[in-house]
């Protein structure tokens, strides 16, 4: 696809995004809820502060999970020593080895890439870490590596021409993840993609089985998350459901009941992996989490 003919696409999806007909929650919630083959993971962020300053190891990360209950496990990429370097073969294999022995499954896998970066080389740079890591993704076992939009203000660049870029590196992205036998998860980080306006064109614009969103529960902060959850649920081939959610501006418990009602209601299924963010235990936090998570699984 040239870069015209993406742009056409791309307006034309976000121009249906904001009028797209979608089950109100009310309406939602009095339908039969379908049953699902959903299973819990966890989001290895939540133990960012440990796993970042060495007071935990990603093999006690493996272990707590399997002593909690947890079906699966999404280790992001810079938990491995040395990253953004890629890390050796014995490393990659030893982490899939244990947790295939604790009776885990590695759900997942990401990134800290930025699309946005207007220079050119620069973003031929970016491209690349996501090609390295999906590498590692596929000798890890890990169905999905996560990658952002990015974070970059570009000031006087117009929009739609840092989406004609973004489009262009995550089609190449997602090419080399269907050779590798890896979907590509974008996720919702309230970055360049902050609104289901903003998520909807992209999977509109690049349709691939191989390519989908991270549906990031705790990053939709404008306007009713639910809402956006709702408009955007199609599209996820993974989670990041979070203990806290943004409505109005304002940062509350998330209604975990209502969101997994979502979820059942939709065509998902596969792991839900949750996330903990913010000040307190991290294992307290978890566990807290996880109990509310399998009481509406």
């Amino acid at each position: 696809m040239n870069a015209q003919s993406r742009r056409r696409t791309f307006l034309k999806a976000l121009a249906g995004a904001s009028i797209a007909a979608i089950p109100s929650t009310g309406e939602a919630s009095l339908l039969p809820l379908k049953s699902k083959r959903l299973k819990t993971s966890l989001n290895a962020y939540s133990f960012n502060a440990p796993l970042m300053n060495k007071m935990m190891s990603l093999d006690e990360l493996i272990d707590f999970c399997a002593g909690v209950g947890f079906d699966g496990l999404d280790i992001t990429g810079y938990y491995f020593e040395g990253y953004p370097t890629v890390p050796s073969d014995a490393t990659i294999y030893h982490v899939k080895r244990q947790s295939f022995r604790k009776g885990l499954e590695i759900s997942g896998t990401g990134v800290r890439n930025d699309f946005t970066i207007a220079d050119k080389e620069k973003r031929k740079k970016e491209v690349q870490l996501v090609k390295n890591w999906i590498e590692v993704a596929a000798k890890l076992g890990a169905p999905v590596l996560r990658i952002f939009a990015g974070t970059q203000k570009n000031e006087g660049v117009p929009r739609e021409q840092i989406t004609d870029w973004m489009l262009k590196d995550i089609e190449t992205c997602v090419e080399y993840g269907k050779q590798n036998g890896v979907i590509i998860g974008l996720q919702n980080h309230f970055d360049f993609v902050q609104t289901a306006d903003h998520v909807i064109p992209f999977f509109e614009t690049i349709k691939s089985e191989w390519f989908g969103l991270i549906l990031d529960t705790g990053s939709y902060r404008i306007g009713d998350p639910y809402k956006e959850i709702e408009r955007t649920i199609k599209y996820a081939v993974n989670w990041q459901l979070k203990e806290k959610i943004f409505v109005e501006g304002k940062e509350i418990d998330t209604d975990l009941e209502r969101v997994i009602n979502l979820i059942k209601l939709s065509d998902y299924q596969g792991y839900v992996p949750i996330e903990t963010l913010g000040a307190g235990d991290p294992k307290v936090k978890v566990e807290a989490l996880l109990a509310k998570v399998k009481k509406y699984l």
